[in-house]
């Protein structure tokens, strides 16, 4: 893009403001530190001009929005044609309950749900199981059989509402509820958009919420996307998801990294499935953390929308331009919300929620200003809504596509985010994959090593959170937070205990066997999964039987 001799001058300029003008400026007011750094503590340079980009090339590496590579949008309009899903992630305590927010959010000018289960649901029990003592409802809504989920979707029209379910180990049971309330509700599979998050991999990276081994894992994994390629086809069967790696303590580049190694493993294993790429790749999707380091994380998103177009031509064959194209989400990122101050998150979310628009988000969730504190009330979760009402409709930057496109600053960081992840994967490679990398703790030893040093840079005081460690007070606050139903628990109970006695048990009996035998063959699990939910059988039950064929497991201890 740059002409040799104008690079040369430039260099020349460069070289003569330093030992004139800055050193001047320097010698009465020296900066404010010696070294400033990104959240990922990468060096940040005072100054980006055209020689840090000297190679790029606009075509090769930039593209025009909706065109390979992709780097400045997947849509030519981006929002000037559509605002991104306004989508806030909700769900505690009983499915009534979550079913008011749902409405109370949809109200208010929310664009599409998003389900969070409690622990015991992400974990395969039913609510009265004994693991599930203590935890019911405290991170999400209970959900344990096929009549839970049709309290929590009642009156909500699945055919015109897109669901995002943050669920993974269970995925392809939970979503067999969801598609079987459809149905009661007289919607056809083939109606229904909307997402399950379903990436294993991240679970045995970051998050630890698996219950088989890798193996069995990955065969519901690919058992769900070829199910909803088959039947559901505006259904994402996969969310891969970068946002725990990041909450886990990564940097921006090893969540970009591990998140599309991720991406890639899955590529493989449903083509050695049989699928071709371009018959399933289309809808996949991605799930992205947006941390406070602003043009750190636009350069994240962009860099990976390069990388995924680049990969999924060029390494896994794919014709299909909807398959080189990254659609994702993006959540804004929980783990810097203090429980000091609490009222600062609302401005930290901001600012996390503009590098998402920026960057080119699809989907965004805004956290509340007590999420440090508790599930977040109304009224957080009203402010939170419209934060993102406000960037849309105020700031302005829904206007144009990919402003911050062409800054120096901002094409630099974008390259190196890529280099970076290059040298992940050929690392990866090394280990002989995902899976085996996965084993020798690799991924986990990485996030590891750079949540340590993000503290010590904290404790260390080179670097400041507002209220944390800088500008902090002892200012008694009073924010209203989010109160359950406390009797939710009993009728909880009581329903699992009636559903029993009056669902036909015989016909549950019989399901389960036909599940167990599918889990011991070869074939497809979502049919029988289906049909065991339709009968009513409960999670807990339908989690129990792909125990007793997989196992369960338990991660390895390193040195």
């Amino acid at each position: 893009m740059y002409d040799a001799k104008e690079l040369e001058a430039l260099r020349q300029a460069v070289e003569r403001w330093e030992e004139t003008t800055l050193q001047q400026t320097l010698a009465h007011k020296p900066e404010r530190r010696e070294r400033f750094i990104t959240a990922s503590s990468e060096p940040v340079d005072r100054l980006y001009t055209p020689l840090d980009v000297k190679d790029l090339n606009y075509l090769r590496d930039l593209g025009l929005p909706g065109e390979y590579p992709f780097t400045r949008g997947v849509h030519p309009t981006l929002y000037r044609g559509k605002l991104w899903t306004m989508r806030m992630f909700a769900g505690f305590g009983t499915a009534e309950e979550t079913n008011q927010r749902f409405k109370y959010l949809l109200e208010r000018g929310q664009t599409g749900l998003s389900i969070a289960f409690d622990l015991p649901t992400l974990m395969g029990y039913d609510s009265d199981s004994p693991e599930a003592l203590g935890e019911f409802g405290k991170c999400g809504v209970a959900v344990s059989s096929l009549k839970d989920m049709e309290i929590l979707l009642e009156g909500i029209p699945l055919d015109k509402v897109s669901t995002s379910m943050t669920i993974n180990s269970p995925a392809a049971v939970i979503w067999a509820m969801y598609i079987a309330t459809a149905e009661k509700q007289g919607v056809r599979p083939d109606q229904l958009r909307g997402t399950i998050q379903n990436d294993i991999l991240k679970e045995y990276i970051a998050q630890k919420e698996y219950i088989f081994p890798p193996e069995p894992s990955m065969r519901l994994v690919v058992d769900t996307i070829e199910f909803g390629t088959q039947r559901l086809p505006l259904w994402n069967t996969i969310s891969i998801s970068g946002y725990h790696i990041r909450e886990a303590g990564s940097t921006a580049a090893q969540e970009l990294a591990f998140t599309l190694a991720d991406g890639m493993e899955y590529v493989r294993w449903g083509m050695e499935r049989g699928m071709e790429v371009d018959s399933f790749a289309p809808r996949l999707s991605f799930f992205f953390n947006a941390h406070n380091d602003f043009f750190e994380e636009i350069a994240k998103y962009r860099a990976a929308r390069r990388i995924w177009a680049h990969e999924m031509r060029h390494t896994f064959g794919a014709e299909n331009p909807r398959s080189w194209l990254m659609r994702f989400h993006t959540q804004t990122a929980g783990v810097t919300l203090t429980a000091q101050q609490p009222e600062n998150n609302i401005v930290r979310v901001a600012v996390q929620a503009l590098a998402a628009i920026l960057g080119g988000t699809q989907s965004l969730h805004t956290n509340s200003m007590d999420e440090a504190l508790a599930l977040p009330s109304e009224h957080a979760a009203t402010i939170a809504l419209r934060t993102q009402q406000i960037l849309a409709e105020e700031s302005g930057v829904a206007n144009t596509v990919d402003p911050l496109g062409g800054s120096f600053f901002v094409e630099a960081m974008t390259n190196r985010m890529e280099s970076q992840a290059r040298q992940y994967f050929q690392r990866i490679e090394e280990l002989g994959g995902v899976l085996p990398a996965i084993e020798a703790g690799f991924f986990q030893r990485e996030i590891s090593e750079a949540a340590y040093r993000y503290q010590r840079e904290i404790d260390d005081g080179q670097r400041f959170i507002v209220g944390v460690n800088a500008y902090n007070d002892d200012v008694p606050f009073e924010i209203p937070l989010l109160q359950m139903d406390p009797r939710g628990h009993d009728r909880q109970m009581q329903r699992l205990q009636e559903l029993r006695a009056s669902r036909d048990n015989g016909a549950v009996g019989q399901a389960l066997d036909r599940l167990r035998l599918a889990c011991q063959g070869t074939e497809n699990t979502m049919p029988h999964i289906l049909q065991a939910v339709r009968v009513y059988a409960t999670l807990g039950e339908i989690i129990g039987v792909m125990k007793e064929v997989f196992g369960t497991y338990e991660e390895p201890t390193w040195i």
